[in-house]
């Protein structure tokens, strides 16, 4: 405050000089009483703004902002406790799966593993079905209703999905228009042994046919080709899509 009232005098005493006008010497006592009106008032407005939002703070936090904040962390809680309950599912058909099909497995015919869209049981496709053709080998329902039996009692309650694939090698003779057909009809041929030969509800069920289009191998070997040319056996984990919902302010402000 000193140094201020140093330079208005100096610049007071400049003014005249310069103008050679008369100014009125400068007042401390008034400049004082100035700026002591000056910091009372913007102390009242810091402390009308300081209520203002406080106010505000306490009126949404007390009322619908809070609700809703803890209904959607419950909802998280309750959507991450379901998930657990799922994959515990999920582990236990795996275990049973591999138990059942452990000769299966050892002699490469079979694989069941867990991936990010849910447990697959992968056949290969020349242990379900001949060459070219979508007609279930005899020796093949045996294997089949081994995941059924899973399918009905551990995991009784998802949805399961059922892929064809095949290699890229363009059909030729086997009377199919493309590989589009052949991977397409023998998914549905293990989706109607599910639901005609083991009771299987239909509405857990779908099958898809990819054609050449999802290779894990390549296709360069004959190895890959053999390892693209499969059926896929998916039990799906629930994905539960809720609505959000959309909150308006009544009358009052509060939050419905």
């Amino acid at each position: 405050m000193t140094l201020i009232l140093g330079y208005v005098k100096v610049w007071t005493v400049f003014m005249t000089l310069k103008n050679k006008k008369p100014i009125r010497v400068f007042d401390k006592n008034i400049f004082m009483e100035f700026v002591s009106k000056k910091e009372a008032g913007m102390r009242q407005f810091a402390t009308f703004f300081t209520a203002v939002i406080l106010l505000c703070t306490m009126t949404f936090g007390l009322t619908g902002c809070t609700f809703i904040f803890q209904k959607g962390r419950r909802t998280d809680q309750q959507k991450i406790s379901k998930l657990k309950s799922e994959l515990s599912e999920l582990e236990r058909a795996k275990r049973e799966l591999e138990d059942r099909l452990r000769r299966e497995m050892n002699d490469k015919e079979v694989k069941v593993e867990m991936l990010e869209r849910g447990l697959v049981i992968t056949f290969l496709a020349e242990v379900l079905f001949d060459s070219g053709k979508a007609d279930l080998r005899s020796d093949s329902l045996e294997k089949l209703s081994k995941v059924a039996s899973v399918l009905q009692s551990t995991v009784k309650d998802l949805d399961v999905g059922i892929e064809g694939h095949t290699d890229n090698v363009p059909i030729k003779y086997s009377g199919w228009k493309s590989n589009w057909e052949l991977s397409t009809s023998r998914a549905t041929s293990v989706l109607h042994f599910m639901i005609d030969q083991e009771g299987m509800d239909p509405h857990r069920l779908s099958a898809t046919g990819y054609g050449e289009y999802r290779p894990v191998e390549s296709n360069m070997t004959k190895e890959g080709r053999q390892k693209n040319r499969r059926v896929e056996i998916v039990i799906l984990p629930k994905v539960t899509k809720e609505k959000a919902d959309v909150e308006s302010p009544d009358i009052g402000g509060n939050l419905k």
